[in-house]
């Protein structure tokens, strides 16, 4: 799909601020891409749908995750984590996007997962970093992604446990194994 109707697609699903920040995190995840070797293209239709579902009722994200292939303790968490595995399904439902790799980026974003591809790492790390992001310890993971996309990684998944666990908030399973996969895979 080229950039253009991939962009009228999210646009309509988003509020302007969203999609100003969309543009950012697609700028973002294809400088990632040429820096560290991973397919531009791909890439750039990820960041361009990762937040597709974003402002979807909550009832309906609900009924999707009840009723299709996802993991049940989802529900279990913070709804903040939903759009990403419901905007798999309905990116690939209505923007007819089937490319796995794409879809897992997107599914991916949020909460991270362990063995992640290099696609993936870039979509989350290039969220997190786009120039529209001020909030405390951004502008280091910045700087890391310039010089280790999995240190620059790591750093980002550490800042939003910490962040969750100072708001009190429960943290999904897979994020804390996407910390250790990360760490286990620097160390060896």
């Amino acid at each position: 799909m080229e950039r253009e109707r991939a962009l009228q697609l999210v646009k309509i699903q988003l509020t302007e601020h969203r999609y100003q920040h969309t543009l950012g995190v697609m700028k973002t995840a294809i400088t990632l891409a040429n820096q560290y070797g991973a397919d531009e293209k791909k890439a750039e239709l990820a960041a361009i749908f990762h937040d597709y579902a974003k402002f979807r009722p909550k009832d309906e994200m609900k009924e999707i995750i009840a009723t299709k292939s996802f993991p049940q303790d989802l529900l279990e968490y913070n709804a903040e984590l939903w759009h990403a595995p419901v905007g798999t399904y309905l990116v690939e439902k209505e923007a007819g996007i089937s490319d796995r790799d794409v879809l897992d980026a997107i599914r991916y974003h949020t909460s991270g997962r362990p063995g992640m591809t290099l696609l993936e790492k870039i979509i989350y790390l290039a969220d997190y970093i786009e120039p529209g992001r001020h909030f405390p310890g951004v502008d280091e993971v910045r700087e890391m992604a310039k010089e280790s996309l999995d240190k620059a990684l790591i750093k980002a998944v550490q800042n939003t446990i910490v962040f969750l666990m100072k708001k009190n908030q429960r943290v999904y399973p897979d994020t804390f194994h996407t910390y250790n996969d990360l760490i286990k895979n620097l160390e060896d």
